[in-house]
């Protein structure tokens, strides 16, 4: 059996179920589809069931990311107060109400923070796609020249679209990211661990109507977050209930490279060195967070290790590959169309993993010990190294949809190709 047949081999397609579990795309608390809450079509000042008011849940969800309070909107309405003939279902999924004054109700809220749930929940399963990392990896880069690769060249070579959830979405990740970095060349401030970023949910919707749709959530937690066990077990619930998850290593948080990189950070070469966490400690992390209370001590959600900033890389690389090849792959920017190049994933993810292993065994035995299935991904979200928060030419992002690609292709959405 060739090396091929085993990256081909894929589970069978089990029977479809009569709905899934709804995992929130906003707060990820998850839930069956029969415990929504739905919010009125209308409001009414002679029944204060139905008056405008305020929504404590949505209010308090909203105040966490530092957004305005809503003083006025319509009623929630429960389930359990509709006669079960006024309930409207569509493939065993409860989607609607009739209210007791016979107005029709399609608005499906999350039962804990009251915000609104994409159409397709409970009928196809809640695909989440998180973004880790320890602090200074450039996660907020990587979810930017990501998001832009896949709505102007992967969605489209895949016969898919991808499109943020909603308006507000949309205009905050064009505003705040994609034109500070695609069109003035200006490099994002680090989250700061105090101020928690909202969700940013895009779908990822296949032109093939037999594909169901992919929610894809980026949520930014700040990378302090992701070494500090209180924050991670307060807003770490993401992690547990995703589908995928992209890990983001930088190089220059490997301690045996950080001296072989020259490279300027602030104004001496050298004092950005005690802002890196090591990768293992994430790992660890983790651990002790969700991964020690699943069977047998390990996760199997398949996990992309994402080597950032694969630009720096330059610098180490020679004839005889001590670290890197000067021919290496890892350079040349792949477009998968269609499928995931087997023979280009196989490529990159072997030499990633022996520079990883080279450079950091601890963290790659952490990982092997912690997780079923992963694989070694190199990126560069911006193609260049940036002087002074500043890029000196156009973002040329180099492979950054390649571990969003092999993600499709481990949760069965695309096929892959020896071609």
């Amino acid at each position: 059996m060739g090396i091929f047949d085993i990256f081909k081999k894929k589970p069978q397609a089990e029977p479809k179920p009569l709905f899934y579990d709804i995992v929130c795309p906003f707060c990820f608390e998850k839930f069956t589809p029969e415990a929504v809450v739905f919010r009125a079509a209308h409001h009414r000042e002679d029944d204060e069931n139905y008056a405008l008011g305020e929504d404590n849940e949505l209010n308090r969800y909203r105040e966490r990311f530092g957004l305005d309070t809503v003083d006025d909107i319509e009623a929630i309405i429960h389930p359990t107060d509709i006669p079960e003939e006024h309930r409207i279902y569509s493939d065993h999924v409860l989607i609607g109400l009739n209210d007791r004054y016979g107005v029709l109700t399609r608005r499906r809220l999350c039962p804990k923070c009251h915000n609104e749930l994409p159409v397709t929940s409970g009928k196809v399963p809640s695909n989440i796609i998180s973004i880790v990392g320890a602090s200074q990896v450039g996660k907020s880069v990587y979810m930017t020249s990501l998001i832009h690769t896949l709505q102007n060249t992967t969605a489209d070579n895949f016969d898919a679209a991808c499109m943020p959830l909603n308006a507000e979405i949309s205009r905050k990740f064009r505003t705040m990211y994609e034109e500070p970095l695609f069109e003035r060349g200006d490099l994002l401030a680090s989250t700061q661990k105090e101020k928690m970023q909202e969700p940013f949910i895009f779908q990822f919707v296949f032109k093939d109507e037999s594909k169901p749709p992919l929610t894809l959530v980026f949520f930014d937690v700040a990378g302090e977050g992701m070494v500090d066990q209180d924050y991670l077990g307060l807003h770490g619930q993401h992690i547990k209930n995703s589908a995928g998850i992209l890990f983001m290593v930088d190089p220059l948080q490997i301690r045996s490279i950080r001296e072989k990189i020259k490279i300027k950070f602030g104004d001496t070469e050298g004092g950005w060195v005690s802002q890196y966490d090591e990768p293992r400690d994430v790992v660890l992390t983790m651990f002790g967070d969700f991964i020690a209370y699943e069977d047998k001590g390990k996760t199997d959600i398949p996990t992309a290790v994402v080597l950032t900033k694969s630009d720096m890389l330059h610098s180490l690389k020679d004839e005889e590959g001590e670290y890197i090849k000067s021919n290496s792959n890892v350079f040349n920017n792949m477009v998968h169309r269609k499928t995931l190049n087997l023979t280009e994933f196989e490529n990159i993810d072997g030499e990633i993993r022996h520079f990883i292993e080279k450079v950091d065994r601890p963290f790659k035995g952490t990982m092997d010990v912690y997780f079923a299935n992963t694989a070694y991904f190199a990126v560069s979200a911006l193609g260049s190294n940036p002087v002074d928060q500043k890029l000196q030419g156009v973002a040329s992002p180099i492979r950054v949809d390649e571990p969003f690609i092999w993600l499709l292709y481990q949760l069965m959405y695309i096929e892959g190709s020896e071609e």
